[in-house]
């Protein structure tokens, strides 16, 4: 995985266009990070592998991060500059969020470009595809899966699952609303 991630990292600064990921890159490197924490909390602290294991990880976040900011500029660009988007470069988490995004700029260029031909447009009268929730960043849906499903990255960008039939988590809003929607878990009424 490290591999991998040093040839998207190196892409993605060298190159002016958007590099390709897989749709399940990010899900794949949260688990391999993870996987070198648990593997460091059982070996002794002062091994040479240990050690090694430490630096590569500092690495792989570094990379990450700078990866994931390289890929932000070139995305809010390309939507922000009426180019379509190239989805097929897009991992799932990043065609969710874009969504949104492009609904909030073409919603927002169409209220400049009626401000500016001297047209108040009332709140209501604002053609706007999704309501954005105040602080939806801290609303949680508690979940029962009804199928198993692999580790996923929420919407806090945290990591969650992987979860099997039966299993009971609480998830951000926005992820909840589309595990229902897909069938893969039920909602659980908290009273």
């Amino acid at each position: 995985m490290y591999n991998e991630l040093f040839t998207a990292w190196r892409r993605e600064i060298e190159e002016v266009t958007l590099g390709t990921l897989s749709p399940d890159f990010y899900v794949r490197i949260a688990d391999y990070l993870r996987h070198i924490q648990e593997e460091n909390k059982i070996i002794d602290k002062k091994s040479l592998k240990v050690i090694l294991l430490e630096h590569e990880a500092q690495n792989a976040k570094w990379m990450l991060d700078q990866l994931l900011r390289a890929r932000y500029k070139k995305l809010v660009k390309t939507i922000t500059q009426n180019e379509k988007l190239p989805s097929d470069s897009l991992t799932s988490e990043e065609v969710k969020i874009c969504e949104s995004f492009v609904v909030f700029a073409n919603d927002y260029k169409k209220f400049a470009n009626d401000l500016i031909k001297g047209q108040t447009a009332k709140l209501d009268e604002v053609k706007v595809s999704s309501k954005v929730e105040p602080e939806a960043n801290h609303k949680r849906m508690a979940l029962r899966f009804t199928k198993s499903i692999p580790a996923i990255i929420g919407a806090d960008m945290k990591l969650y699952g992987p979860f099997i039939a039966e299993d009971v988590a609480s998830l951000p809003v926005e992820n909840a609303k589309i595990l229902v929607k897909q069938g893969l878990a039920a909602l659980i009424e908290v009273s």
